[in-house]
């Protein structure tokens, strides 16, 4: 079954009683048992749901992996998945990674006693170099939030083999439509699903996929006993998005790859970045191990005080937190999504006060080109 067929057909299909093409919304806390111990399958939505579990199911098929998990946000689900890790353990963690699992990781799991070291994962070598005798994964993005870097994943799962590492890869930013990082050798693939796969900023949601059982067992222990589950109504408004996934991610890059070449064209901006550009640094690996490019882009209008202006001089580009809805987005991720980060960081990191983010929503390209011109000549 090909990806487009998946996007429809894959997990659970219809409700079997009734013919319902739709998997029905179990609004349901609690079920009946037949005797004592002995259920049908379900004995508290906390441990499992039917729409939550078909939500689950879809997931892991379009990932092509064994068990998939879904969590009330994309930090819920990576708070999970890094709740893994004892005291004393270590990660090797890319250095442009979402601002909230910066935090999370510098502020939250420090305290428990994770350690983590910060490296340009996109640069194989710096990985080597940061590994310790209790490193226990490597985790990366790619392309990277917001500076859009791109890593070989299938060269970083050859290290992680070598070293018996973990390998957990956000792949937010691309979606299953695009690539599939448990194909290339990762262990562990997540989603803020409230963005791509939701894709209508009407659901907040996190998306959890592991290679095999054993780590499916475990993940789903950490599931059950910290309680961060997506409810059944989300869980059923997350399958409804992800039916129109493929239709929407081919507008999100045709107009993407467009708005990039024609803003790379102008001379008043610094710097484009964007992994379908042919001269993106990282261009030939995501020819290479994804199917597209995706939807977002940054780039810098060289310094903060005119980034605001163009911010507050759009139309058709929302000035909101978030990415990978309808509408086109825009932000300043020194400002709002990475404000997390220390200023000191992002300096050394490249993320300028003059760095803005767009996601590129479904609109008219001509109408998005203009808006954004106008902004800019502002």
């Amino acid at each position: 079954m090909r990806m487009d067929t998946k996007l429809i057909h894959g997990g659970v299909f219809a409700d079997e009683r009734t013919g319902a093409v739709s998997v029905p919304i179990y609004q349901v806390s609690t079920y009946k048992q037949d005797a004592i111990g002995q259920h049908r399958g379900y004995e508290y939505s906390r441990t499992g749901n039917p729409t939550r579990e078909a939500l689950e199911l879809l997931i892991a098929e379009l990932e092509n992996g064994k068990r998939g998990f879904a969590f009330s946000s994309g930090m819920a689900a990576i708070s999970t998945v890094l709740s893994l890790f004892d005291q004393g353990d270590h990660l090797v963690v890319g250095d442009d990674v979402y601002g909230g699992t910066y935090r999370v990781l510098s502020r939250v799991f420090n305290r428990l006693g994770v350690a983590v070291t910060f490296v340009d994962t996109s640069d194989v070598s710096a990985i080597q170099k940061a590994v310790q005798p209790h490193t226990k994964a490597v985790f990366l993005e790619t392309p990277s939030n917001p500076l859009l870097k791109v890593t070989d994943i299938a060269a970083v799962a050859g290290i992680c083999r070598e070293q018996e590492l973990l390998l957990i890869v956000d792949n937010t930013f691309l979606t299953p439509y695009w690539q599939n990082p448990l194909d290339l050798g990762a262990d562990i693939v997540l989603h803020s699903a409230t963005k791509y796969l939701g894709g209508h900023s009407d659901v907040v949601a996190g998306l959890v996929v592991v290679k095999d059982e054993e780590l499916g067992e475990s993940i789903h222990f950490l599931q059950n006993s910290i309680g961060g589950i997506l409810p059944p109504h989300d869980s059923w408004l997350l399958m409804r998005g992800i039916k129109t996934l493929g239709l929407r991610m081919r507008q999100h890059e045709e107009s993407a790859h467009q708005l990039a070449e024609w803003l790379a064209a102008r001379e008043d901006i610094t710097t484009v970045y964007y992994p379908g550009l042919s001269n993106h640094p990282g261009y030939d690996i995501a020819r290479r191990q994804a199917r597209g490019f995706g939807g977002m882009i940054s780039f810098d209008v060289g310094d903060g005080k005119r980034a605001e202006r163009v911010l507050e001089n759009t139309r058709w580009f929302t000035l909101a937190e978030s990415l990978g809805a309808v509408e086109s987005l825009i932000s300043v991720p020194a400002r709002m999504t990475h404000a997390s980060i220390p200023v000191e960081r992002r300096r050394e990191l490249g993320i300028s006060d003059g760095l803005i983010r767009i996601s590129v929503g479904v609109e008219d390209i001509d109408d998005l080109k203009e808006d954004l011109e106008q902004a800019l000549n502002t």
